[in-house]
């Protein structure tokens, strides 16, 4: 039904369709292929490969047994991947939240009050996130800066690399849980006792089988070879036959070889205050990191997403999973992007990864239990490298003051005050930056007159086909992201087969951060799959200076950008002049007996 059909004559939508619409993966089942399911087949067992090791080592972050990471795999996974907006996100046990939960646990006094209090994180971090989607506040994730997410990753790897120190080095934890986690770090660093060898020898391996193996992987061409299973499998192997544990190395220890099993979650009020504030910030982080990663995806697959069902789906996998003795969780980089390149078509290729996560943990159990501790740390320090995207950070840092400001913010916080109050001190001053650069994006279209004049397009103008001129107006920054991305949309929409260049003219454009220009980005690879030149005019000095260090001017055919003018002939005028020379185009002027002549010359009318 086209999208402007009158709301009377549209039918009533039925109860399946609710359901569809509710659980998008129903949908998706509708008009499931042999080749949609070989595909989801493939990237979901491609996909468990990686969450087993993963999803153990991110419980030892928190300090839970190993196999509450693989519950959370198999459950929160499930749910998440039935509720999705996203095909191919994957949800279950992250790097980020498990460090914003190891502070918040970190009062903790012993092991099953750790446990119950980590399945009680989770039940109200989903009622949080399901509250925020009944209130449809899901699209205000939209105006939250993507730097809050940079810097957050930047200050949660550092504090990953440091927490796993003391295991890879063989140290006793130093410290009183309440003291603040930098001074336990030191404490432990210069008395938690002398370095256990063989046990750094065993964490050493492991990183170096590991980049080892990615090598062999890039060489070789083999790009589902799963190193990180390979490694711990291999490492658990070794201690085993060698009987590290009597030298000293600890090990994981007992995995139960059971499926998650279903017990109410408790809630303690004495400790409700208390986590209360704790689990807001992660629901907003997890919030903020899976609509990163579905957008991420998206990008790629060109897929339109329901920002507040992806909000939804966060929300039922934690609520659903904390019936199951799950941790917090949200949408993985690391899966989702497997399950991306391996060639997922639906959101079920989420639940093949978590049945056969299910299967590796009732099979190979017993065996687990003899996986070196530090082999994991060494794993887990690799993957703390592999969070910061350097050039993603130095895109956010050098593109203006407003990204590189909410960057430093997020970041130090997460040293001086605690990782989880950093990702709401990071929103807080996304929203201060933002309110004064508050506004939309507008777009004109102009025209070029039978007389000569440049204008703007009125009803009755018939533009040219060859030549498409637009006028872009306002904050190009991460608020007016869905206009811009409308308005690039709306004009690649007008591209027909006989359009050569299109003119855009951004003498109105102000302020592009790294969002409106990664927008930008897209655009003009779009045009140029379409086989469109884009000419920019009307462009301030330091807007071209933003392009240079971006990489934009490199995108532009030379003389394509057209600087602001201060004289009567304009940029404009002199930028459609250009484009008409490369189409090939003429403009013709009337005359009292019918016929066409040459006009004198084009007049730009502002």
């Amino acid at each position: 039904m086209p999208p402007n059909t009158p709301l009377a004559a549209r039918p009533p939508r039925t109860l399946l369709d609710t359901l569809f619409r509710f659980v998008p993966a129903l949908g998706a089942a509708r008009h499931y292929t042999k080749v949609d399911a070989r595909a989801d087949l493939l990237a979901g067992f491609s996909v468990a490969t990686v969450a087993v090791p993963q999803a153990m080592a991110y419980a030892m972050i928190v300090g839970l047994p190993p196999q509450y990471g693989l519950y959370t795999a198999i459950v929160m996974t499930t749910i998440g991947a039935l509720f999705d907006s996203s095909r191919q996100l994957i949800n279950g046990p992250t790097n980020a939240i498990s460090i914003a939960l190891l502070t918040v646990l970190a009062s903790a006094e012993g092991s099953n009050q750790k446990i119950q209090l980590a399945v009680t994180m989770a039940f109200l971090i989903g009622l949080f996130q399901v509250g925020i989607t009944l209130l449809r506040l899901g699209d205000l994730t939209r105006y939250i800066s993507h730097s809050v997410i940079v810097g957050f990753t930047a200050g949660a790897s550092l504090l990953l690399v440091l927490d796993q120190a003391k295991n890879i080095l063989g140290f006793k934890s130093v410290g009183d849980v309440h003291d603040h986690f930098l001074e336990r770090f030191y404490r432990t660093m210069t008395e938690g006792g002398d370095v256990h060898e063989l046990t750094l020898f065993v964490g050493l391996g492991a990183v170096a089988a590991v980049v080892l193996l990615r090598w062999a992987k890039k060489r070789l061409k083999i790009p589902l070879l799963p190193e990180l299973l390979i490694v711990v499998a291999g490492m658990a192997g070794i201690s085993q036959a060698l009987d590290l544990e009597g030298a000293g190395v600890k090990i994981i220890g007992d995995i139960p070889s059971a499926l998650p099993p279903f017990e109410l979650p408790y809630v303690p009020l004495y400790k409700l205050r208390s986590l209360a504030s704790g689990a807001f910030a992660i629901a907003l982080l997890g919030l903020l990191e899976a609509v990163s990663m579905a957008k991420a995806i998206a990008a790629v697959t060109r897929q339109k997403l329901d920002l507040n069902q992806q909000c939804l789906s966060e929300g039922l996998a934690n609520l659903g999973g904390s019936f199951f003795q799950c941790m917090p969780g949200s949408g993985s980089l690391t899966r989702s992007a497997i399950n991306q390149q391996a060639g997922a078509r639906t959101q079920w290729s989420g639940v093949v990864s978590a049945a056969a996560v299910a299967v590796i943990m009732l099979v190979f159990a017993p065996y687990a239990r003899f996986i070196p501790r530090s082999a994991l740390a060494g794993i887990l320090i690799l993957t703390a490298g592999k969070m910061v995207n350097l050039h993603e950070l130095k895109a956010h840092v050098k593109t203006s003051r407003f990204d590189a400001i909410i960057v430093a913010s997020t970041a130090i916080s997460a040293f001086a005050i605690s990782i989880e109050f950093c990702v709401l001190i990071g929103v807080f001053t996304s929203f201060l930056l933002a309110v004064p650069r508050a506004g939309r994006m507008l777009l004109s279209e102009f025209v070029v007159s039978s007389d000569g004049h440049i204008h703007e397009r009125l009803p009755e103008d018939v533009p040219s086909e060859k030549v498409l001129i637009f006028g872009l107006e306002g904050e190009m920054f991460f608020g007016s992201s869905v206009s811009l991305d409308e308005h690039f949309d709306a004009i690649l929409a007008r591209v027909t087969d006989e359009t050569r260049v299109i003119v855009l003219r951004m003498k109105r454009a102000r302020n592009p951060d790294a969002v409106g220009l990664g927008l930008l980005d897209v655009f003009l690879e779009r045009a140029k799959e379409k086989g469109v030149a884009i000419i920019v005019c009307g462009v301030r000095k330091y807007m071209v200076d933003i392009f240079e260090r971006q990489g934009l001017t490199k995108k532009l055919a030379p003389g394509h950008v057209f600087l602001e003018q201060p004289i009567r002939q304009t940029s404009t005028l002199l930028a459609v002049k250009h484009a008409y020379e490369l189409a090939g185009e003429r403009w013709a002027e009337g005359t009292s007996d019918g016929a066409e002549k040459e006009p004198q010359g084009l007049y730009y009318v502002p």
